[in-house]
Parts: structure tokens; sequence; C-alpha cells
């Protein structure tokens, strides 16, 4: 049985504020070692695949993993490293990236909505609809620039984030009232780590394609970014849909609470496998017959 993890601590749900100075990026190990890291990992590789099937052949809930983080935070590698045990059919990821003239033809969710999972399965958001008042909100000129909102809507630039965190809100909800569940992960990574995570793509020859000028660039805004996520988060969280500020700076230990909160979540909802009916299951006695004869 796999370590039991108390994900409380790192748990915001609107019944506590989130304050970031506050929240450690690095907490003591879970794991002895490499080799009982990944056994760990596995464990909860295949709790979760067993219950996302039973999530699919019960087909009322769905749930959608939202993840947001600084740049080099691991979001990719934890979403790799938790989902690769899972039924890929069950499973779709979807990462946003800079909207396309398409996209910002519609409203500022229309992109990422069209994504929600469908009951039965698990929807994973590399960034979100949260970029929004985080990326957006830090380099506002995105959105008196480029988003073609009508300008009588962003005069009062600071009334646009509470519209939208209302906005967030209302989408939140309802999704949890159709069934689909969401739950927030802020993989929570300390200002230093990246600058040795940006060194090593910079230092090794396999990783260069991963760093670009804006990396660097950014980090300027650092502060900036935190008081984003920390009026977020705290403007959005809700025991329907609770956030989860993930220490980072140790990837192996992050991936392992991520896995145990993704567990928790799917062991929260009342699901089963469909019960047959005492006709259905003569019928399956007379298959077994049948095939059994064959033999």
């Amino acid at each position: 049985m796999h370590v039991q993890i108390d994900t409380q601590p790192y748990r915001y749900d609107g019944s506590k504020a989130f304050v970031e100075k506050d929240c450690p990026t690095e907490v003591a190990t879970l794991y002895e070692n490499k080799k009982d890291y990944k056994k760990l990992l596995e464990e909860y590789r295949e709790e979760i695949d067993e219950l996302q099937n039973m999530m699919y052949a019960h087909d009322r809930y769905g749930l959608l993993i939202v993840f947001q983080a600084m740049d080099a935070a691991g979001k990719d590698g934890t979403i790799r490293h938790v989902m690769s045990g899972v039924n890929p059919h069950g499973v779709h990821v979807s990462s946003f990236k800079k909207p396309s003239t398409k996209e910002l033809d519609h409203d500022f969710m229309w992109r990422t909505t069209r994504e929600f999972p469908q009951r039965g399965r698990l929807g994973i958001f590399n960034r979100s609809y949260y970029e929004e008042v985080l990326v957006v909100r830090v380099h506002p000129e995105i959105l008196l620039k480029y988003q073609r909102i009508p300008k009588e809507h962003t005069q009062n630039v600071e009334k646009v984030w509470q519209q939208r965190f209302e906005d967030i809100r209302n989408l939140e909800l309802y999704a949890h009232r159709n069934g689909i569940h969401v739950v927030k992960f802020f993989l929570h990574l300390s200002k230093e780590e990246q600058r040795k995570r940006f060194l090593a793509r910079i230092d090794t020859p396999s990783k260069n394609w991963k760093f670009s000028s804006g990396d660097v660039e950014e980090r300027q805004y650092w502060e900036d970014y935190m008081r984003a996520y920390e009026d977020a988060i705290n403007a959005t969280a809700a025991p329907h849909a609770p956030w989860y500020v993930i220490p980072a700076d140790d990837k192996k230990n992050m991936r392992l609470i991520v896995s145990s909160v993704v567990l928790q979540q799917l062991q929260a909802m009342d699901m089963h496998y469909p019960k047959m009916d005492p006709e259905r299951l003569k019928d399956l006695d007379g298959f077994r017959e049948q095939l059994q004869v064959e033999s």
C-alpha cells in the first residue's frame, strides 16, 4: 500500500487565505530513495487507473485537473509521470499556449471550455483559463491591445479581473453541477530553483529547445506573478473546486503529492460498476455455457 499523504496543508477551498510567502516550495521527502519513489508512484498510477476505469463504466462523473505554474516548475513532467499508467482512452491532455487569431475572436474561456472532459474521463489542462487572470494581469497590454473587447468594458482594468474571477467561479460551479469535478494545482516553485533549472536547460544540449529569452525576461515580473496567483487562488478556491499549492522544488515529492490528491478526488466520487439485472445475469450464464462448449 502506498504512503498515506496528508494533503490538507496544501488544500485551499475558501476556508483559509492563501499567502504565497508563507507557503514552502520544499517539504520533507516522502520517499526513501529513487527506487522507493518509483514504487510509490506506480502504486498511485494503478489505483488511479482502476478508479478511472470505474468512472468510465459508471458514466456519471468527469474530472478536470488544472495545472498552473511558473516556467520550469515541472507541469509537463508531472502530467507524464502521474498519468502514464492510466488508460489513454480515458485521459485527454490539453495544452494552452499563446491564443490564436481565431481564439481571440471568441470569449476569453472559449478555447478551454470546449476541451472540458466528457463524463467518465479525466481532462488535464496544461495551463488554462487562469492564464487570463495571471499572464494577462501581469501584462495588461494584452487585454487592451490584443483581446478584442469593447473599450467600454476595459476602462476600469482592475474591475475586469474581478469580473473574470466571477466568471471562472460560475464556470466551475456549473461544471460541478453537471458531474464534472474540478481540481486545480499551483506547482509552487522558488525563484532560485527556477534559476537552476534554466541554467540546466542552457547547459544540457538535449534541453536547449526548452529555453527561450522570454523565460529570463519574465523573471523580472516574479513578484507581480506571485500577487496574481495569490489573488486568483483566493478568489476562486471553493469546496467543489479546490486549489492545491504543491511544493515544487523537489519534483519527485511534487509528483507523489499530486498523485495522492488525484486519487483522493476519484475516491470521493460515488462511483460503481453498472449492476446487472437478473435477466442480464441469466443471459451471461448462457453465453458462458456456449463458450465453454466450444472449448
